[in-house]
Order: C-alpha cells, then sequence, then structure tokens
C-alpha cells in the first residue's frame, strides 16, 4: 500500500501521463540517480526524463557520480535521495546488489523505485526501464560473427562485472557466440570501467597478447570508445563493433574504423521512469519490465531518421 500522502497526491494532484497535475510542482518530488555523467547517454536519459516531469508539473533532480566506477558514491546520493522523503525515486544502479539494503529502507516506507537502463538483484523496484542487454549483445555477437566469417579469435572489453547491463550484455554476447558462432574463440574478457582511456589500454594489450586477434567487442560506450583509440594507435586492421553511441563512436563508424554499433533509446528510457513513477504513485499495476528498444546501426543506417533519433553526440 501507498502511505495516504502519497494516494492523496496521485489521485488528487496526477491527472494522466503526459497531461498537466494541478498541484505545485514541489508537491511531487522524484529524484533520478543515474550511473554517471561520463558519457552522452545519460544527458539523453536526463532529456526524456525532463520532458515528462515538465509535462505533469513534477519535480524531478537528475544526478550521478562522475564516473561509473564510484559506486560507494552513488550509493550516497541514493541515501541522501531517501532522507528528502521523496515520493518515489528513479536509480539505475552500479552495483546489482550494493543498494538493496537502502532499496529495502525506501520499501519500507512505501517509495517506489523504479529502476532504469540497469536493474538490480531484487524485486523491490516496481518496474525496470530498460534494453534487452541479452538480446541487443547477442545481435552485436551476430553482426561481429558474419564480419570476420564466423571464426577466429575475439576479445571483449566490458564496463563492469557487478551491474546488470555489464553482466547481461557480457553474457549475452558470450553465450550467443558458445551456441551459434562455436568456431569463433573469445581469447579475452576485461573490464575498463567505462572508461575510455583504460579501454584503450585494454584493447592495445589484447592486440599484443592475441596477433591473431579478429575482433573486438566494447559493451558500452566507454568501452567502444577506448576500443576504437586502441586499435587506431595500435595500427592493426580488426573488426569493431560497440555500444551506445556518442560523437566519437559514431565519428568511428562514419570513418569505417568501427563496424558498426548497438544503440539503446535513451530518450524512451528517462521518459519512462518518470512515467513509470506517476503511474506507482496512482495505485497502477506495472509489468517487471519495459523494453525500450535497441537497434543495430552502421554508416549504411545511421541517418535514417528512426535510427538518427537515438543516436546522440
Amino acid at each position: 500500500m501507498l502511505r495516504k500522502w502519497h494516494i492523496g497526491v496521485a489521485l488528487g494532484a496526477i491527472m494522466a501521463i503526459g497531461g498537466t497535475a494541478s498541484a505545485s510542482a514541489d508537491d511531487i518530488y522524484i529524484p533520478l540517480i543515474c550511473k554517471g555523467f561520463q558519457h552522452q547517454f545519460w544527458q539523453s536519459v536526463k532529456a526524456g526524463a525532463e520532458e515528462v516531469a515538465k509535462a505533469n508539473n513534477v519535480k524531478m533532480t537528475f544526478e550521478g557520480p562522475e564516473t561509473e566506477a564510484m559506486v560507494d558514491k552513488q550509493i550516497d546520493m541514493l541515501s541522501a535521495a531517501l532522507a528528502k522523503k521523496p515520493a518515489a525515486i528513479g536509480f539505475a544502479a552500479l552495483d546489482s546488489k550494493a543498494a538493496i539494503p537502502l532499496l529495502k529502507k525506501a520499501q519500507a516506507a512505501n517509495i517506489p523505485i523504479i529502476a532504469f537502463d540497469s536493474g538490480v538483484d531484487s524485486d523491490i523496484p516496481v518496474t525496470t526501464c530498460r534494453t534487452d542487454s541479452v538480446a541487443s549483445a547477442a545481435l552485436a555477437a551476430d553482426k561481429m560473427a558474419e564480419a570476420i566469417g564466423d571464426a577466429g579469435e575475439v576479445a571483449v572489453i566490458v564496463h563492469d562485472q557487478t551491474s546488470r547491463t555489464g553482466i547481461d550484455r557480457r553474457d549475452g554476447f558470450l553465450d550467443e557466440m558458445k551456441t551459434k558462432h562455436p568456431n569463433i574463440k573469445i581469447v579475452s574478457v576485461q573490464y575498463g570501467a567505462g572508461d575510455h582511456l583504460k579501454s584503450a589500454e585494454i584493447a592495445k594489450a589484447d592486440l599484443q597478447a592475441n596477433p591473431n586477434l579478429k575482433g573486438i567487442f566494447g559493451a558500452n560506450e566507454g568501452s567502444a570508445e577506448g576500443a576504437a583509440i586502441g586499435v587506431k594507435e595500435s595500427g592493426k586492421k580488426v573488426v569493431l563493433i560497440g555500444y551506445d553511441s556518442g560523437k566519437e563512436q559514431m565519428d568511428a563508424i562514419r570513418s569505417g574504423l568501427m563496424l558498426g554499433a548497438i544503440t539503446q533509446n535513451p530518450v524512451g528510457i528517462g521518459k519512462c521512469t518518470v512515467e513509470s513513477a506517476l503511474k506507482a504513485l496512482k495505485g497502477e499495476k506495472l509489468p517487471p519490465v519495459v523494453d525500450t528498444g535497441f537497434y543495430w546501426y552502421d554508416k549504411t543506417n545511421m541517418d535514417d531518421p528512426k535510427i538518427a533519433a537515438d543516436l546522440y553526440n
């Protein structure tokens, strides 16, 4: 059950998703805590969330640590948000387990948690707005296999092994290769914390250690950008496939340095998070997961309006 205050706000102040609430913005406060601000992806998520918040007269804040390696700082941000007694919270976990004690406190206080982008290992969130990371990474594996002749050595650079996106994109890629492309050997799986400089060093080390390497998959924006930097600096030729968007990655695809990448729908993720919070406050039942979709893009289709709408600089 929601707190009476929340029910009153939801029924008396919120008219309809996409409409305008009759209460002042101070009546409904929804903080969103993301994974970090080092990638343009999060700015696009923020833009989508702000659009829905403004349309519904909701006070929304959007924050995250400086980098996606700062799990402790993100937990501190979640604790500070809880202390403000918000109507609901949007949370993109850097660590799928570390935040659970605080999420239990939110649940005890009847504060709905909306997970976005990266879920947690718990049923506490009333829903999760995200891309299907397993399916999208499997598509990346299929594209890699096609590009290297369905045989050879491939390396993988992942942002982390604690978030659901890191785990699911890694496993989605690896499992697809094992199941459908048995002649491809994964020679390295390394973690670069989503940092393009660390990921570049990993890519160069992979190329040095594996002279027959045919491809590298970078599982998020920083991983992919770093892989591109490492390959360019090494002067070697391999097939690069990335994930997410951003100017550097898009430039690498246009130049031919990178074959292509998976893009999410970051604006849609932001919209879904605030919309879902408002629905939860109205007492509506939400599905466990809202799949916000993904696309493969390369230089042949990245200017297609349907694809371009989900690419960001």
